[in-house]
């Protein structure tokens, strides 16, 4: 399954290396709003596990975070935002192998699951800077200004920081 899984990726030019892990490969999505997005895929005996790293802890407004990610969990399938012991916020989830012989194939059930990871991490991104962490992006954006620093950046929030 592993063998398929980098040819997967080769073929559809997606980044990837080995993992730590046996079974594991890292993958990096590009994304328009966060850079890329690195995606921990690991085979076990039943089923792929993915996890990927979205934002860490917010730094205020932890339950309107929380309330907004909750909300997004009833539009991901197969995956779910969590956070860690540190209030990072992940996105994570398991498909069972059989899954991947099935009639949508490998390609298939990959090419959907990179695609929601990546909705999951990229297309929530700049929402979840506005949530939980305005008011240090507002002291950012004020000290770049002060000293005619590039701010482009922080564009995409200008709306919120000026």
């Amino acid at each position: 399954m592993l063998a398929a899984i980098r040819a997967f990726l080769d073929t559809a030019e997606i980044e990837w290396e080995d993992g730590a892990r046996a079974g594991e490969l890292v993958v990096s999505l590009p994304g328009e709003r966060k850079l890329r997005t690195v995606c921990s895929l690991v085979v076990g005996e039943r089923a792929l596990a993915v996890q990927a790293f979205v934002v860490r802890n917010p730094d205020e407004n932890h339950a309107e975070v929380y309330r907004y990610l909750l909300r997004r969990n009833l539009r991901l399938p197969g995956l779910a935002y969590a956070i860690d012991k540190s209030g990072d916020v992940y996105v994570t989830g398991t498909v069972p192998l059989g899954a991947l012989d099935g009639g949508a194939g490998l390609e298939g059930v990959l090419d959907d699951l990179l695609g929601v990871v990546l909705e999951a991490s990229d297309g929530a991104f700049n929402e979840l800077l506005a949530l939980g962490f305005l008011n240090s992006m507002k002291k950012e954006w004020a000290w770049r200004v002060s000293r005619g620093e590039s701010t482009r950046n922080l564009e995409a929030f200008r709306h919120l920081l000026e």
